[in-house]
């Protein structure tokens, strides 16, 4: 049995079962490792993924749920500002949670280019993150949006 996707704008054929969770596909199969395993239950955010731009988690996400969809990984955000935004702020200690609240920052900032703090602090709830660097995480979104208003590009 195969799926048929489309990942970072390409073509993708998997022959996982339809069952199989989307983050095992993406890791596995399509040796996109940028989204981690956390807790396998929804609850921390380190898997997540957008879909049709709109951020879900991968961990319990059947693959076969976004056949027809578009699937964007933290692989996707090469050259993105919230990549250098999250540098200059060094907004990670271990990293671990940064890809999945990346791919919710960038879900954000396609929707609302100029957040504000109380904005971002929502698309970001779902997040879990133990290091204590959640302000300068708020702050690297938005010198990234601040970025992408003076053109800087997406």
């Amino acid at each position: 049995m195969s799926t048929d996707l489309t990942v970072n704008g390409r073509a993708a054929r998997v022959t996982a079962e339809p069952t199989t969770p989307l983050l095992d596909v993406l890791r596995n199969e399509l040796d996109l490792k940028g989204a981690r395993y956390g807790c396998g239950l929804e609850q921390c955010g380190a898997c997540m993924v957008l879909v049709d731009g709109e951020p879900v988690f991968s961990c319990a996400r059947e693959v076969g749920t976004v056949a027809g969809h578009a699937v964007t990984t933290v692989e996707a955000l090469d050259g993105h500002p919230l990549r250098q935004a999250f540098l200059d702020e060094q907004a990670g200690q271990c990293g671990y949670c940064l890809t999945g609240i990346l791919m919710s920052a960038k879900a954000l900032l396609d929707r609302a280019p100029r957040p504000g703090r109380d904005e971002i602090v929502a698309a970001l709830d779902k997040h879990l993150c133990r290091c204590g660097t959640q302000y300068r995480i708020i702050r690297a979104v938005e010198r990234a949006a601040a970025r992408l208003a003076d053109g800087a590009g997406r």
